[in-house]
């Protein structure tokens, strides 16, 4: 872990502490010590640098969920990736800490508060096959095809589309995951299609699952960028995207109404375009033998409506699911 440095609080307006220093203080960012992780970090530090005039640096954290390996449904899913690095951030061993959104739990962490999420990167998962080419595609594998992913949604979808696959429930990092298909051990791997750009991995992407028919873990695509309660960073907020803030916002009010953890196999997409907020969501049976959807949308007109929007979205939406049993499928997974 990184070397503290000296910096100086003062009180800045509507009494919230803004830290502040001198132009040779870094920024210290909390990060997993992911290969992704880095990357995605990284990318935050360079422009938090920009818009605060100020050097930056990385503590790099190690999570429960990068050592172990179990699979994602035994572990519980919920905060596995983020206990470490927000207990750095609550005891000062970082100013900022960066997570992917889909791995933060719902519920608030006492004396956090997440101060920006920066645009949304492509929210959508890939199928990466062996060989590519003709026959590369998710319709167009053999029957019994091993499929491998480390996600109960991810299991339960391939499940409802192609009953006659083997799905393989693996772990590792998104390199290890690939070398199962390159090794031939598995036919197929399902990864998040902003994990494989970031690191630059595009090319190994044989078809995007379109979210309408495939819908993501809530916030997929999305970071969260943290502080400590009350302290506001310079330029931290300035990372934040209205619209993307917005959108994950109904996400994950939906599975916090579900009562659902982010490896609960649950989906859901909301987008702001055009001037209209849309919140869909499915909840699936872990087997594939049932799925259940909901979607609504709201016409809004600037931020604050469509936060707004967000919370009247996700009550309604969520409150459709468990009309129709989706509170049965949950507790089941």
């Amino acid at each position: 872990m990184l070397r503290e440095r000296p910096s100086r609080v003062q009180t800045g307006h509507g009494g919230a502490a803004t830290v502040s220093a001198g132009a040779n203080v870094s920024i210290r960012i909390g990060t997993r010590g992911s290969a992704l992780a880095v990357a995605q970090t990284s990318t935050v530090a360079d422009r938090l640098g920009d818009l605060a005039g100020r050097d930056t640096e990385l503590v790099r954290v190690t999570t429960h969920g990068d050592v172990s390996r179990a699979s994602l449904s035994s572990l519980g899913g919920t905060g596995v990736f983020a206990a470490e690095l927000r207990s750095t951030l609550l005891e000062g061993g970082c100013d900022v800490a960066v997570h992917s959104l889909k791995d933060l739990p719902t519920a608030p962490a006492g004396g956090l508060e997440i101060a920006a999420y920066p645009p949304r990167e492509d929210a959508r998962d890939a199928l990466c096959s062996a060989g590519g080419g003709a026959g590369s595609r998710l319709s167009e594998l053999p029957a019994g095809a091993k499929v491998g992913t480390g996600s109960p949604r991810r299991a339960a979808q391939l499940r409802v589309r192609r009953p006659d696959l083997d799905v393989r429930d693996i772990r590792g990092n998104i390199e290890t995951r690939l070398r199962f298909v390159t090794d031939g051990e598995l036919d197929a791997v399902v990864l998040a299609c902003a994990g494989l750009d970031r690191l630059g991995l595009a090319g190994v992407i044989t078809e995007r699952f379109e979210l309408d028919e495939w819908p993501t873990a809530p916030g997929q695509g999305c970071l969260a960028v943290e502080v400590r309660a009350g302290e506001a960073i310079a330029g931290v907020a300035d990372l934040d995207d209205p619209a993307t803030r917005a959108a994950v916002t109904a996400e994950r009010l939906v599975l916090a109404a579900l009562e659902a953890g982010c490896a609960a196999p649950v989906g859901a997409t909301a987008r702001l375009a055009n001037g209209e907020l849309r919140c869909s969501a499915s909840v699936y049976a872990v087997d594939g033998s049932n799925v259940l959807t909901a979607s609504a949308s709201r016409s809004v007109d600037g931020e604050n409506a469509a936060l707004a929007a967000a919370v009247t979205l996700a009550s309604e939406v969520s409150e459709a699911l468990l009309a129709q049993g989706a509170a049965d499928l949950v507790a089941s997974a």
